[in-house]
């Protein structure tokens, strides 16, 4: 390293500083004798502009900054998947073991164990033509996840050397490649990737299948696709962490990549805690074999938390192009679009719309554009889904952050203030949020869970609906008035609310729901529906209708029968029947 410049000012995490060597754009700097890791965002004739990562406290003008010649930069090896980091991939196990609770000022630690030893398979033998992005070799990284070592961009050539099956550490020499011109290029397990550069793939593919999560109004009312875009907007109280957890745990993803983005230190003590005792639904392992923790909390600098969601998605691109499907969830990207307003007031930048930058939207559109469903380099096909809680103050919705995610995304849960305090969970209200995915999957709904799913699915939004439009009468005049088809509509509406939409977290057959059984619940209810809009044709009143207590007995589908016990769904078909041909016989 050599001293690129020294110190003219400093205001909070950015310093100007006086050059005398050369930096470059967006090249990673250690500044003082403490070494604090910094990145250059702005060079303008002989003073440069750097953002530090950590607390710059002390500092002080004529204090030498050391160039290192590369961007910032974060190490893709085995290690990764299980491990717990900060926004600049230091691994907070290490930082602890070094510093304590608290991540003290220049603390040094590689960021992956270099001294652990991986059992490597190879692929590859000696002679073979090889481009980047190939497959060399597999190592069983953790239960779940099985690592595949690639050939880093630039290494196109042939085989000269492949190591025997065995062990090695993530630095060991195990390969090397003789490229066209002759020279000969080392391969080792580990690569370095700069975080604000996406990785390359070989093409984009359309987005066809569904994210399944096991949570009902997601996956039936308002899904994501595989590579996918979502945001899920909420005040304080309404559940945007929970619902998060929620797609963590149970989503279909291969891997999940968390990152706690300016979130307060308990929330995420909270997810570890959660997910190191959690099983995996699909693989009965540990939930941390397939989940990676990016921490930057409200307390860390916040340069670093501007950093986290770069850091966050590098990696779930590391693992895409390893042919999985990774889902990155951003909580949240207003504490992370507050990061840039510091900075960017620091700066001293013409502010725009309450303060944020004016690049703002340019900012969340490169982050969102980094979702897709890819054909990688080496042939396997991978996603990354990205889903980022946004959290605008006092809820408000048309605050600079939510309208322009907006702008960018397909899916929007909008989170809703007023049935949070009703302890209705997930809070997603049905009126205000959409899915632009569902015509590009319908194929895939047809195919692998019924022919008329979609159309089901359009009459219970149809009767949501319906019931809004109610509701602005009953204010007014009550519900007693109604004429009693309108009222079936009202109390149909309620069995889809409280039976279906709403859904318990903590109850052991709710918390996870398999499209089989949301597609069995559908036709329950619209099947009763059907059945009690014939006998108000009839003449029967809506009070005996309500005496029965069919209603009741639906709404208690989801408390009542397992996942794997399908069939006993069959009995409700049945009991709609006979309340049914009990009230017809009875009143005709």
């Amino acid at each position: 390293m050599q001293i690129g410049g020294k110190i003219f000012g400093v205001n909070g995490p950015v310093l100007t500083v006086t050059l005398t060597g050369e930096f470059k754009m967006s090249e990673m700097v250690l500044v003082g004798e403490e070494r604090l890791i910094g990145e250059i965002i702005r060079l303008s004739g002989e003073f440069a502009t750097v953002q530090v990562f950590e607390d710059t406290t002390g500092l002080r003008p004529g204090t030498d900054v050391y160039a290192t010649g590369g961007q910032l930069s974060v190490t893709l090896a085995p290690g990764i998947v299980g491990n717990i980091f900060d926004g600049i991939e230091r691994p907070l196990k290490a930082v602890e073991a070094d510093s304590g609770v608290f991540i003290s000022r220049g603390v040094h630690v590689e960021n992956l164990d270099i001294e652990k030893k991986w059992s490597i398979r190879f692929l590859k033998k000696i002679g073979d033509t090889i481009r980047a992005g190939a497959i060399i070799g597999e190592i069983q990284e953790t239960d779940s996840i099985v690592h595949r070592v690639m050939i880093p961009n630039g290494m196109d050539g042939i085989l000269s050397f492949v190591a025997p099956d065995g062990e090695y550490t993530i630095n060991d020499e195990i390969a090397r490649v003789k490229k066209a011109d002759g020279i000969e290029s080392t391969i080792i397990p580990a690569q370095k990737w700069p975080i604000r550069v996406p990785r390359p793939a070989k093409r984009r593919m359309t987005v066809s299948r569904p994210l399944i999560t096991g949570q009902r109004i997601i996956d039936t009312l308002f899904p994501i696709a595989k590579g996918g875009m979502a945001a899920i907007p909420g005040g304080f109280g309404t559940g945007k962490t929970m619902t998060q957890h929620q797609l963590a745990k149970w989503s279909d993803a291969d891997l999940i990549v968390y990152v706690g983005c300016g979130e307060r230190g308990n929330e995420m003590t909270e997810v570890l805690e959660d997910f190191s005792k959690l099983k995996d639904p699909r693989t009965g392992k540990a939930l941390m074999d397939r989940t990676i923790l990016i921490a930057n909390t409200s307390n860390m600098p916040v340069a670093a938390r501007e950093a986290s969601i770069y850091t966050g998605i590098t990696i779930a691109e590391y693992y895409r192009d390893m042919g999985y499907h990774v889902a990155l969830m951003a909580d949240s990207t207003s504490r992370w679009a507050e990061a840039l307003r510091e900075l960017s007031g620091r700066l001293e930048e013409m502010p725009a719309e309450e303060g944020f930058p004016a690049y703002l939207s340019s900012r969340l559109s490169a982050f969102y554009e980094r979702a897709g469903y890819v054909e990688n380099l080496n042939d396997t096909e991978g996603s990354v889904t990205v889903i980022g809680a946004v959290s605008p103050q006092g809820a408000d919705f048309s605050e600079p952050v939510t309208q322009n995610t907006k702008r960018f995304v397909r899916v929007f849960w909008a989170l809703d203030r007023t049935l949070a305090y009703a302890r209705h969970f997930p809070a997603i209200q049905w009126l205000s949020s959409y899915s632009e995915y569902l015509d590009d999957m319908e194929e895939w709904y047809t195919a692998n869970v019924g022919v008329d799913f979609l159309s089901k699915r359009q009459e219970i939004l149809r009767i949501l609906y319906e019931e809004s439009e109610l509701m602005e009468i009953v204010k007014l005049i009550g519900s007693d008035v109604l004429p009693d088809g309108q009222r079936l509509a009202l109390e149909i509406a309620r069995v889809i609310r409280l039976g279906y939409v709403q859904q318990n977290a903590y109850h052991s057959l709710d918390t996870y729901v398999p499209f089989a059984k949301q597609l069995k619940m559908m036709e329950i209810i619209l099947r009763l529906n059907d059945r009690c809009e014939k006998l108000i044709k009839a003449g029967i009143p809506m009070n005996q209708l309500k005496s029965e207590n069919i209603f009741e007995s639906v709404i208690a589908i989801k408390y009542v029968v397992p996942n794997d016990q399908l069939e006993k769904l069959e009995k409700y078909f049945t009991e709609i029947e006979d309340f049914y041909n009990k009230l017809y016989e009875k009143n005709t």
